[in-house]
């Protein structure tokens, strides 16, 4: 006589209690929690070098994917309910597709996530786009048996979800959008986790307030139809308003710490050389043992098994040893890392901007040409110190130690609509009748600019800032 299946439970700091029930498709989900790939994401921290100075920010992906599997439940109830209400039938594959592809989204992680990623992409390592692992794991391997259970081509609708890049439905939207489970769940956990007070989002009045509702799609001349996407009632539009400034709250204050972005420079840094070494058969200079997993990785960058073994518990314990290194720079490097001494930042824009700023009453029109100007002036500033950092680095590239490391990086509060991601990437907001976009409904929203940074963090004090100064002002002189 069979049993029917155990539900089971998993107790979070955020949502609190997270269910799987007894279904096959809850079953099934819950069987891919307990696959290793998966396991392995309670090993990467969500938020990476963020501990330091965070203390509490070591909440992991683990956590995250989890909760990011809740709040798309929540939110494909809401879509139950609109098609019910209209006397349709809920599309129950393109459900069960979504959900799975929410809680399997991060699999693909590597250590420190996107710090290892920047690392991928300096060294051209195919191993460290979490994208491109992600879709490997979830196509074949453990993961892919579980999901057979619910079709053969399940596993392969999942993956599809989560490469597209765009929502393709409604469903999808709850997995990639402005406004998905994704982003709901990590920016209430990263505030909760990092402490910071400021970033807080009226999630259950949002939540309340979220209807689907339908609207035209192309351009005046030539409509193509209509859709049906998620819509934030009026009601909510201050909330709406609150969660995309929230979100660019968080980076400057988390995401683009200072401190933090030091440590994945630094973090970068250590695996580019360690990765450079072991390719010059120079694996005596990193310290670290023939067999150590970053050593495997190194050696066959191209074997997901080797890349799956790395995670940020590997790279911890690795850094002892590393401060033992030959190797100047890992030596170095690894002894900042292990003590928290991360080097000097200096902000380039801010010192920039202070010599560029509009005087006090300044018409909008001088005011925007202040800002073009500023940006000029951080591209030119970055030349000329990729120029000065070129003519003084030493001849033995696997033995110098760079003198400074920059650090330039953009994010948008809101993304206006683009054709390459379709309306379902929107956030809308009911007004009356009409469902406006965002950036249509909200002066605030629409006045938002991009959050951008440049800086430079200095590994050797004598002479550099210095240099940056003069360099800065014989950019910034009229």
């Amino acid at each position: 006589m069979s049993t029917r299946p155990k539900p089971q439970r998993i107790r979070d700091p955020l949502h609190n209690l997270i269910e799987f029930d007894s279904s096959q498709f809850e079953q099934v989900l819950w069987k891919v929690i307990q696959t290793k790939p998966f396991q392995r994401l309670r090993r990467v921290r969500q938020l990476g070098f963020s501990e330091l100075v965070f203390p509490g920010a070591t909440h992991t992906r683990f956590a995250h994917s989890v909760g990011a599997y809740y709040i798309a439940r929540r939110l494909m109830k809401i879509i139950k309910n609109h098609i019910q209400l209209k006397g349709g039938q809920p599309k129950d594959h393109q459900e069960k597709v979504a959900l799975a592809a929410t809680l399997v989204h991060d699999v693909g992680h590597g250590m420190f996530s996107h710090a290892f990623e920047d690392v991928g992409k300096k060294t051209g390592l195919k191993m460290a786009e979490h994208e491109h692992v992600s879709n490997e794991l979830i196509c074949s391997g453990e993961i892919s048996e579980v999901f057979k259970e619910l079709g053969s081509g399940f596993a392969n609708d999942v993956a599809n979800v989560i490469g597209r890049g765009r929502p393709g439905n409604l469903y999808d939207a709850v997995v990639s959008s402005q406004f998905d489970a994704d982003r709901l769940d990590y920016m209430q956990r990263d505030r909760l986790m990092t402490g910071v007070q400021n970033s807080g989002i009226d999630f259950t009045w949002l939540i309340n307030n979220l209807e689907v509702g339908e609207i035209q799609i192309g351009t005046d001349e030539q409509e193509s139809g209509s859709i049906e996407t998620f819509v934030i009632g009026n009601k909510a539009s201050y909330a709406a308003e609150t969660y995309i400034l929230a979100l660019f709250h968080l980076y400057p204050t988390v995401y683009y710490h200072k401190t933090t972005r030091g440590a994945e420079k630094i973090f970068s840094e250590i695996m580019i050389r360690l990765i450079n070494l072991v390719n010059d058969n120079s694996i005596e200079k990193t310290a670290l043992p023939s067999n150590h997993p970053i050593i495997r990785f190194a050696q066959d960058s191209n074997c997901i098994e080797k890349a799956l073994a790395l995670d940020d518990t590997v790279f911890w314990g690795a850094l002892p040893m590393l401060t033992e290194a030959k190797d100047p720079l890992i030596n170095k490097f690894s002894k900042w890392l292990l003590l928290r001494n991360i080097p000097k930042c200096i902000d380039i824009k801010q010192k920039i901007t202070a010599k560029i700023r509009a005087n006090y009453g300044s018409s909008p029109e001088e005011i925007e040409e202040c800002k073009k100007k500023i940006d000029r002036v951080v591209i030119s500033v970055k030349e000329s110190i990729e120029e000065f950092l070129k003519q003084t680095e030493t001849n033995s590239i696997t033995n110098s130690v760079p003198r400074l490391l920059l650090d330039q990086a953009e994010r948008s509060p809101y993304k206006r609509f683009q054709e390459s991601k379709g309306s379902l990437n929107q956030i809308n907001i009911r007004q009356g009748e009409n469902i406006l976009d965002m950036a249509e409904a909200s002066q605030m929203v629409s006045g938002l600019e991009p959050f951008s940074l440049f800086r430079a963090y200095v590994t050797d004090d004598t002479k550099i800032r210095e240099q940056l100064d003069q360099i800065i002002a014989r950019e910034t002189e009229e």
